[in-house]
């Protein structure tokens, strides 16, 4: 029998492939494709919110929702070994953002540094968490470069509260199912990203490759009714999405209906909304009709918003392609 040949594993070299951190590391952590295999590392669906948040005189590099609690997530990144520097500003920022969960990611532990992190976890609340993180890149030959993140410390008992929270209520189940029909009717239009996938709770997010743009439903079970709207968020959002309203009665025309447009100055940020009125979810025969009025819905708005958000969004000019 012939010998198979394989090829070898290759470590890259962080700084081969990101220059900086924050310009080139950070945007490429805050991707949604690159967020999720964060978040599988560690047990959590992370949304991101914005990059760069200013917490006082500091900015803090990626701040995150935690998907199906909606508390907040901070990532604090660096391409070398852990120090004191991102230290302090870790703890700095988890303060003033009032995080729920902690994330440090770095190219290499201290044991210093991860001993730190193990005695918070040990001493703060049990609804505060701490996770460190070392970042590695790989490729066999001159395939793409891979990402690997390697777990250094987490949580006690962090590993059986994440499995146990899998075991999914029936309210969750529902809601799964539902985004799943949506998803199945919007997937022929080609506008889904391969991250896109269905939420457990009553809003969900559209994966359509955006990353400070946010196309999201929801539905109410009591008041049947729901929508489907585009958000702004991000260190621009505000102006991002002052510039969208601006082209108001073109995204209007070519959407084929009126929107509610709701800037919010104080959070900076804006949406766009557009409601659904006669959904009763728990009504199985009419579910078909349901997912399939959801999708025409997200796949007119999306067509209707893309030329607009293309230009403004940050995932064309700030992402690294190796």
């Amino acid at each position: 029998m012939p010998t198979t040949s394989l090829g070898r594993l290759q470590k890259v070299a962080l700084r081969d492939a990101w220059a900086s951190e924050a310009g080139h590391f950070t945007p490429w952590l805050a991707r949604p494709e690159n967020l999720e295999l964060l978040g599988g590392a560690i047990g959590i669906q992370l949304e991101c919110e914005m990059t760069e948040k200013r917490v006082g005189p500091f900015r803090a590099d990626i701040l995150c929702k935690d998907i199906m609690t909606d508390q907040w997530v901070l990532i604090e990144n660096q391409l070398e070994k852990t120090d004191h520097t991102h230290l302090g500003q870790l703890l700095t920022y988890a303060t003033g953002l009032s995080a729920a969960s902690i994330v440090w990611v770095a190219e290499h532990f201290t044991e210093e540094h991860r001993a730190v992190l193990d005695w918070l976890n040990e001493k703060t609340p049990a609804e505060i968490n701490f996770f460190g993180l070392e970042v590695e890149l790989w490729r066999i030959g001159n395939s793409a470069i891979a990402p690997k993140f390697n777990v250094v410390s987490k949580p006690n008992e962090w590993t059986r509260s994440v499995i146990k929270s899998r075991d999914h209520s029936e309210a969750t189940q529902f809601c799964l199912d539902y985004w799943a029909g949506v998803l199945s009717a919007i997937q022929p239009s080609g506008i889904l990203s391969a991250a896109a996938k269905p939420y457990g709770r009553q809003d969900t997010i559209f994966a359509v490759g955006w990353h400070t743009f946010l196309l999201k439903a929801y539905f109410s079970r009591p008041q049947k009714c729901g929508g489907v709207w585009l958000t702004c968020r991000g260190a621009n959002g505000l102006q991002n999405f002052l510039k969208i309203q601006a082209s108001k009665a073109q995204i209007e025309k070519s959407f084929n209906h009126k929107l509610d447009w709701h800037p919010v100055e104080d959070e900076n940020r804006g949406s766009c909304f557009f409601s659904l009125n006669d959904l009763e979810v728990d009504n199985a025969n009419d579910r078909p009709r349901q997912h399939q009025m959801f999708a025409e819905t997200v796949i007119a708005l999306f067509r209707a918003l893309a030329p607009f958000v293309a230009p403004l969004d940050l995932t064309t000019s700030e992402a690294i392609e190796k």
